[in-house]
């Protein structure tokens, strides 16, 4: 066995390995390429593919910026281990631990100090390891280290039957009696409204929301809120990455969420959707007491993942 700098001549046995070994998480060529090898921060020194007798084993694709995620900049510390996996027939031989100790150790001598799994921003492919789908995961990285941080969830829910109740119609309207006003996204409120994510939120949210408006599709796919001053406290958005099933974020300014406006933003984007044929609604992430909000809005948990990271 050795392992070898990724270049494209493996290309197709690491998407076909890729779609054996992580079953839940499946992908096609074109989504490994976008995803992965057109991200900014990609580097073919950071990125390994394991061979016997120049059959592909395993892949594991490390990360470390190169350049600025907004106003997170570089992170110069961190790094991140953002998938890998190894062939049924070679696991528990080593292949595994060899592969994160060459990132590991690259990834030390450029200079990271922490490293985290899975969840990077902005072209994450997991939130975390999945700790139903790939329990044998979690027990490789602590056998290697790193330790168990928060957890987080993915939810969904079925729209075919989806029609706001008499509770959510009256919310909505104790609401507007306040003064707030929901609107679809116009874009007299763009740089009100980018500034408002990056206060309230963060650069990651901004993001979303630029690229949405960068292409056009913001009036179809964003909501916001006013209050009685016409000033922004609250929006939601779907379709960040052109799954157009896929909602959030949403983010409700401190001071509004006494209104119920967060559910009435939820409920008004599962009509949006439903209007437009789309039947089903899922997110990647959310933390517990995204969960619970999302819980009594009717959504189901899919999936659990734990975060993990180390100190190299």
């Amino acid at each position: 066995m050795k392992i070898v700098n990724y270049s494209q001549e493996y290309e197709a046995q690491v998407v076909d390995l890729w779609n054996r070994e992580l079953i839940a998480d499946t992908i096609t060529v074109s989504k490994f390429r976008r995803q992965a090898l057109f991200d900014e921060n990609f580097d073919e020194s950071l990125c390994y593919v394991a061979l016997e007798e120049n059959i592909v084993i395993g892949f594991l694709l490390a990360i470390k910026r190169k350049f600025p995620y907004l106003e997170r900049g570089l992170e110069p510390n961190r790094g991140w281990i953002s998938v890998m996996f190894v062939k049924k027939e070679y696991q528990h031989q080593g292949v595994g631990s060899e592969l994160l100790a060459k990132a590991e150790h690259d990834l030390k001598n450029l200079g990271v100090s922490e490293i985290t799994i899975a969840a990077y921003s902005p072209n994450y492919f997991f939130a975390g390891v999945d700790i139903e789908q790939y329990q044998p995961a979690r027990a490789f990285f602590k056998k290697h280290g790193y330790l168990e941080s928060e957890e987080s969830y993915s939810m969904a829910k079925d729209l075919h039957l989806y029609e706001m109740d008499d509770k959510a119609i009256r919310k909505k309207e104790s609401a507007e009696a306040e003064g707030f006003q929901f609107l679809n996204f116009d874009y007299k409120y763009a740089l009100d409204l980018l500034e408002f994510a990056k206060q309230e939120f963060g650069g990651g949210w901004k993001r979303n929301l630029l690229l949405s408006m960068q292409d056009g599709t913001a009036e179809d796919r964003v909501l916001v809120v006013v209050d009685k001053n016409n000033e922004i406290v609250g929006f939601c958005m779907r379709m960040i990455d052109g799954n157009p099933m896929r909602f959030g974020p949403i983010g409700v300014k401190a001071t509004a969420r006494n209104y119920g406006i967060g559910g009435i933003l939820l409920d008004l984007m599962q009509l949006e959707m439903k209007k437009r044929g789309i039947y089903h609604m899922f997110f990647l992430s959310t933390d517990e007491p995204g969960k619970r909000f999302y819980e009594r809005h009717d959504l189901t948990l899919i999936r659990t993942y734990v975060g993990f990271k180390k100190e190299i």
